[in-house]
């Protein structure tokens, strides 16, 4: 039986169009001991393949991570086989802000070492001590409160288009930077401050909040859900809104928009702008906040030399790409010196604590 995909993006892409189907995109996490993942692994391909299910899920021994999109006609379906697994039975589903029928494109499910790149030794503490899971009502109050540490748990890329405000924003490429990072710069603090952490969903607090108590932190909180559900919250239950911007998220929407501001800016002209893009140079692939005016003058390209190559004939352009390796580890995420107003951190972690 065929257990992954042989259809390309552009054929899955016209396939969808075909259908006309609406589909929700939902993203979820559950750490739980799954002996084989592997075989688990194949398992959700079956059947999630039969549901037209579409996403990017990882598998571990340590539990499944998952971003997908399902057809809106087979969401109870889904749903009902989700329940149908023990340790995922009643999971949180979080449901995105803005909906996209092509927010995925294709079934990907891999067998991981962790569902989160966290590079820790979860044998050295205690994984299930976590911190406390606020909603956003409580968020809201932490945030206000002189005695706690707003700290957002992601990447560079993703807090420059947005962050709740006063939180501490690790200028990092990687979570598994942001952890001892924070943890080094926080250390003053550990028993006088409360430490209040925030994600996209939710999945990279789990970690952090134990490690954070194991190394010391006496009172340690998580935003429950993330911003994704933060947003579902603030709007079902007219609450107010203390997040800025966008949140970034890992698919083909790139991000949702949760407030009107714009707080980031072009990095080619500086301009107010928070669209992320990836460089129309296969070769180059550089994810960067490109304004419309610069995608126009610039092909929709990072750079002049960028700009040349997507001029040439495509099979110039695979004979310069031939031999090099394709790989998120050369795709810098908006760190590159054609970006000249890529903004840096006005001040480390720790001059933003008081």
């Amino acid at each position: 039986m065929q257990l992954y995909n042989t259809l390309s993006a552009k054929e899955r892409e016209a396939l969808l169009d075909e259908a006309g189907k609406d589909r929700l995109t939902i993203s979820f996490y559950q750490y739980a001991r799954i002996g084989n993942p592997q075989l688990f692994r194949d398992y959700l391909f079956i059947h999630w393949d039969a549901l037209d299910v579409l996403g990017r899920i990882y598998v571990a021994r340590e539990g499944i991570n998952a971003q997908l999109s399902v057809p809106a006609e087979n969401f109870h379906a889904f749903k009902a086989h989700l329940d149908s697994i023990t340790f995922l039975n009643g999971v949180r589903l979080n449901i995105a802000v803005e909906q996209d029928n092509k927010s995925f494109l294709k079934l990907k499910v891999k067998v991981r070492h962790k569902i989160v790149a966290d590079g820790l030794n979860d044998d050295a503490f205690d994984v299930t001590n976590k911190g406390i899971h606020v909603n956003a009502e409580q968020f809201n109050a932490l945030i206000e409160d002189p005695d706690a540490i707003v700290v957002d748990m992601r990447n560079h890329y993703e807090s420059e288009i947005g962050h709740f405000e006063s939180a501490i924003t690790p200028d990092v490429d990687t979570f598994r930077d942001s952890l001892d990072q924070i943890e080094e710069a926080l250390s003053d603090f550990k028993e006088t401050k409360k430490l209040v952490m925030y994600c996209t969903g939710g999945i990279r607090c789990e970690k952090a909040s134990a490690y954070y108590k194991h190394k010391g932190f006496t009172q340690v909180y998580q935003l429950e859900g993330g911003i994704i559900e933060y947003t579902r919250q603030v709007r079902a239950k007219e609450l107010e809104n203390k997040f800025r911007g966008k949140n970034f998220v890992f698919d083909r929407r790139r991000a949702e928009r949760i407030s009107d501001e714009v707080i980031a800016h072009c990095h080619q002209c500086g301009n107010p702008c928070d669209t992320h893009v990836n460089c129309a140079n296969e070769g180059c692939h550089l994810l960067f906040i490109q304004c419309e005016d610069c995608a126009r003058e610039m092909d929709h390209c990072c750079s002049d030399a960028c700009k040349e190559v997507v001029a040439l004939p495509q099979e110039e352009q695979k004979k310069l790409r031939k031999g090099k390796q394709k790989s998120n580890l050369i795709f810098k995420k908006g760190r590159s010196e054609v970006l000249k107003f890529k903004k840096a951190p006005e001040q480390p972690v720790a001059g933003q604590v008081h």
